[in-house]
């Protein structure tokens, strides 16, 4: 009777597991990458965003750009399952515009760090400007 209960207990537990990884392992969408660009200071009265306090855990895409030029390489799911799970470069996004919705101009977003200004941009090619 106890080795029924176990496995009514044990089964869904490796099974929430497996769904808790499964969708890190999905792959065969589009690939996207934020790349950022150091530009000129913006003009009076254009908003940018202060990236100087961004968490490395909360927003590991923006930060990985920001420090080697682009992010790696988030490969969006088949069927849209694996966004529900995991967290995208376009979350990390969806959170700088609601920060500072001036920053943000569709898949761009204008930042400044320790001095320097930097447009970060949603792509599907990890090249830059440089």
């Amino acid at each position: 009777m106890r080795k029924r209960y176990l496995l009514i207990l044990i089964v869904p537990l490796v099974a929430l597991l497996a769904l808790g990884a499964l969708p890190s392992l999905l792959g065969g969408g589009d690939t996207h990458y934020v790349v950022a660009t150091e530009v000129d200071a913006p003009d009076e009265g254009v908003e940018s965003l202060d990236a100087a306090n961004l968490s490395e855990n909360r927003f590991p895409y923006t930060t990985q750009a920001l420090e080697e030029g682009t992010s790696d390489p988030y490969e969006e799911g088949p069927f849209g399952l694996k966004e529900s799970f995991t967290h995208t470069p376009f979350d990390e996004f969806s959170e700088l515009e609601i920060w500072n919705a001036e920053a943000v101009d569709g898949d761009t977003v204008l930042v400044e760090r320790d001095g320097s200004y930097y447009r970060l941009e949603l792509t599907e090619t990890p090249e830059t400007d440089d």
